[in-house]
């Protein structure tokens, strides 16, 4: 049996797998140590952007 030629994705699907996939909600809210408002972990301060 000779190889078969792989099946690519269309340009028009390409990075639709990945957006198809969502995230967790992050429901516990930090303080910022700059200014002390609530902020979302790992995301930057949307008071200060520290």
């Amino acid at each position: 049996m000779t190889a078969l030629p792989k099946h690519w994705p269309s340009s028009r699907r390409q990075g639709k797998r990945r957006a198809a996939i969502k995230a967790p909600k992050l429901t516990k809210l930090t303080t910022c140590k700059n200014c002390g408002q609530p902020k979302m972990p790992g995301f930057i301060c949307k008071n200060c952007n520290k």
